[in-house]
């Protein structure tokens, strides 16, 4: 019988998601055409040079999904289900101490790690994992009634899990088996007809509109599904023209006339969803709950640990610029800051070591008999390589947490007298019972495997730098 490798089992889920949450939140669907009709504009205007960070093809069939759980289990079994598509945990993000307001989750993202497996389908799911043992959003009362509600449900059937067991193990699943899985996954998913407990979700929605979302229900679901468009400025304004409401801001590096770097996000509002409510006398009445919305994405270069460091520096002198002149719009302070500060071109980026490039030979080298030069920087300026960028494949805590904080309706409860409970990547990697990868080894793998090859072609001693 026919199998259906990973990969295949990763773009079939993500376009099956797609359709799934085009039903429920029909703004969305708006969002994925705006989308599509933008990059189609670009790629007229623009040629081979939009798809220099990414071709077409797999532009116009990314998306990242994003999903809330409650518990360490619950977590792990996420991470079983993403395994049978050949996605990894990779980055840990801390939307605590992200947020100003109460987002009290820390979060990491599945994802393809090679480079082959992106290229094929570079579906990711930005999952984050409620903390309700933080004494600063959830007293011992509420953390054990928390914590006794969530060991009472169950979001994966044992079905779905033992399918993605064998999926992981063998990299692939006979087609009946295959299909099968898709829809047990697919339904996971779904927002679920199941009547919420208005007393208990009001009472976690008093602390955290996002507590509420994850522990209030008996279920998860989709939070939002993001299309990547190749200007996202443009897109803003032709969905604004559109009627829909759009977040305040753009959330990431600004516009400006360098190159794209890291991620820029934005997202229409949260809409108001019909929900059916128990009230405490057991009557179900209809309601409504504000938390899904619909974001999209511009992916730039990834940058080194030491552009990381500069990107969150010049964000540090955003911060200071706008607090001193608050009638300056932040977005024109944050280019002019950007223009003084952040290398101008590619080139000088990777002169500086301030992002990750693959390299390989250029296909169009005269052979003049020449030996090459042993550096890297020569071996690129007098075209012996070409450089080409990598993509960021991540996310930005500080930009995640923006997102989440434009579609909150309240602020929240926070008690920032009690310590916080520490969380790290080890102890993500603890709950998992897998390793959370760290997203800058990745990329300098990736790196470090072109430059081999390129040593490996031009018989050089050592690995150019």
């Amino acid at each position: 019988m026919p199998a259906t490798g990973q990969w295949q089992l990763r773009a079939a889920f993500a376009e099956r998601l797609s359709h799934m949450y085009g039903r429920e939140v029909p703004a969305y669907t708006t969002l994925v055409d705006v989308s599509r009709e933008v990059n189609e504009d670009v790629l007229r205007a623009r040629g081979a040079d939009a798809e220099r960070l990414g071709s077409i093809g797999r532009v116009t069939a990314e998306r990242h999904g994003a999903i809330r759980v409650g518990t360490p289990r619950e977590l792990q079994q996420v991470a079983r289900v993403f395994g049978a598509l050949g996605m990894h945990p990779v980055g840990f993000y801390d939307l605590r101490e992200a947020a100003a307001s109460a987002v009290p989750v820390v979060s990491t993202a599945f994802r393809p790690v090679d480079g082959e497996e992106l290229a094929r389908n570079p579906f990711r799911v930005f999952t984050s994992l409620l903390t309700p043992a933080d004494p600063r959003f959830f007293d011992a009362d509420l953390r054990t009634r928390l914590e006794s509600f969530l060991a009472g449900r169950e979001l994966f059937p044992p079905e779905l899990l033992a399918l993605a067991d064998r999926a992981a193990a063998e990299g692939e699943l006979p087609e009946d088996e295959a299909e099968h899985f898709l829809q047990l996954a697919v339904r996971a998913f779904e927002l679920s007809p199941e009547p919420v407990d208005r007393a208990w979700y009001e009472t976690l929605e008093r602390i955290s509109a996002v507590a509420a979302d994850i522990g209030g229900v008996r279920s998860t679901h989709i939070n939002h599904l993001t299309p990547r468009v190749l200007d996202i400025d443009e897109l803003y304004r032709r969905m604004t023209d559109r009627g829909i409401e759009m977040i305040d801001t753009i959330q990431g590096p600004p516009a400006w006339k360098g190159p794209d770097v890291l991620l820029r996000q934005t997202s229409f509002r949260a809409l108001a969803e019909r929900r059916a409510m128990r009230t405490p006398d057991g009557a179900v009445v209809s309601g409504a709950l504000r938390v899904r919305f619909g974001e999209v994405e511009a992916r730039g270069i990834a940058l080194t640990r030491e552009g990381r460091a500069l990107y969150d520096e010049l964000l540090g002198h955003v911060d200071e610029q706008a607090s001193q002149h608050p009638s300056k719009a932040r977005s024109d302070i944050a280019r002019a800051v950007w223009e003084r500060h952040m290398p101008g071109s590619e080139q000088e980026l990777a002169a500086e070591g301030l992002a990750f490039f693959t390299y390989r030979l250029a296909d169009d080298r005269p052979r003049d008999g020449r030996k090459p030069p042993t550096s890297l920087s020569e071996l690129v300026d007098h075209s012996w390589v070409h450089a080409e960028p990598i993509v960021y494949e991540d996310f930005l805590p500080r930009s995640a947490a923006g997102i989440f904080q434009s579609n909150l309706s309240g602020e929240g409860t926070r008690d920032n007298d009690q310590q916080g409970t520490a969380y790290d990547a080890a102890w993500l990697s603890g709950a998992l019972g897998r390793d959370v990868l760290d997203p800058f080894d990745l990329y300098e793998q990736r790196q470090n495997r072109s430059l081999a090859q390129v040593a490996r072609a031009l018989d050089l001693t050592d690995t150019p730098r």
